[in-house]
């Protein structure tokens, strides 16, 4: 009959949240989903779309990173570093167009590039020589020196010593000798005001 208890392992195993849209999002895929461009050599970002389950990719590759390197008819072929054990793996793979997404992560180095480039269009216009180091990013520097003046004058506290005192039942005990009407002395520490 078989192994009963085994658990099943399919394609799909442990997707139900995986591949499942969120709140008001489900139904019909936008028109605009297939009016995109995709070009070879461009970051794409695959997301599953449950809404369409032809040409979905593996769940491993949900959420991946890949690079363009194929273009069909209605699917895009993605290649994305697959890390098995001690090295990566190139994994292509053609995921269909609704599972496939325009990548932001290389946005702000391509527009470092763009600025970068203006610069140097102007300064050789110019006729001036271009410095590389002023063209690349530098860290972030400690923050400026600052005052901080109060508003009225500074109060140093101190705490009160420990003074051990007995409780009121010292008339049984001859060997403690408690004077209730004694005060607690102050201990002098340094109190400064700023005028």
């Amino acid at each position: 009959m078989g192994n009963t208890r085994q658990r099943s392992m399919g394609q799909r195993a442990g997707t139900r949240d995986l591949f499942s849209r969120g709140f008001r999002q489900k139904g019909v895929i936008g028109l605009s989903t297939y009016m995109r461009i995709f070009k070879v050599g461009e970051r794409v970002d695959i997301v599953a779309n449950p809404a369409q389950h032809k040409g979905m990719p593996f769940r491993f590759y949900h959420g991946r990173t890949g690079v363009v390197w194929n273009i069909t008819k209605r699917a895009v072929g993605v290649e994305v570093n697959k890390l098995h054990r001690q090295r990566q793996i190139k994994k292509r793979i053609h995921v269909r167009l609704e599972h496939v997404r325009k990548s932001n992560c290389d946005a702000q180095h391509l527009r470092r590039c763009a600025e970068n480039d203006a610069k140097k269009k102007a300064l050789k216009e110019a006729g001036e020589p271009i410095d590389l180091k002023a063209l690349k990013r530098q860290p972030e520097g400690p923050r400026p020196l600052m005052v901080v003046k109060p508003k009225k004058g500074i109060e140093t506290l101190t705490p009160l010593p420990y003074v051990f005192r007995a409780k009121n039942n010292t008339e049984n005990r001859g060997d403690v000798k408690y004077n209730p009407k004694k005060d607690i002395p102050v201990m002098p520490g340094p109190v400064t005001t700023l005028s």
